[in-house]
């Protein structure tokens, strides 16, 4: 059975469910899978900063101690547009998408982040199946005005 099919809306900011007529939409898993490991709040490491100062470590209903969902892109909100906070972000989209590995879904992705425009983080993640097949997916959008 497929999952619920999760689309990104740049008209409201946010993912949201794909509506097929009144029923819920199916399929596009490793998307809605990439969307969700990038697009949830990855509980903060005990080393990290809370970038609003309020210690809350954020995380999500469906985090496991053991095995984390999500991102820590949440991180850099407030973090300076330099090489150093696009590297982080690098290193947070492939930690938050190395499940996908573990579990067979990929073989490997390829991740590149670079500034493209004032206070705009962009984000090129290529999935690659074992099949051959992959599945190119570009994000912008979601960071504009991180800092």
């Amino acid at each position: 059975m497929a999952d619920i099919s999760t689309v990104w809306s740049p008209l409201i900011g946010a993912a949201d469910w794909q509506q097929q007529g009144p029923l819920l939409a199916s399929g596009n898993d490793l998307e809605t899978a990439i969307l969700i490991s990038l697009f949830t709040d990855r509980i903060a490491g005990q080393a990290d900063a809370i970038p609003d100062g309020t210690g809350d470590p954020r995380g999500w209903c469906c985090d496991d101690p053991a095995r984390p969902i999500g991102s820590r892109l949440w991180l850099l909100r407030r973090a300076k547009q330099t090489t150093e906070t696009a590297n982080r972000a690098r290193d947070y989209i492939v930690e938050a998408l190395q499940w996908l590995i573990d579990d067979g879904a990929v073989i490997k992705f390829d991740v590149r982040v670079q500034w493209i425009g004032p206070g705009q983080l962009g984000a090129w993640v290529v999935a690659h199946r074992a099949d051959g097949t992959k599945a190119a997916l570009q994000y912008d959008w979601a960071w504009k005005g991180m800092n």
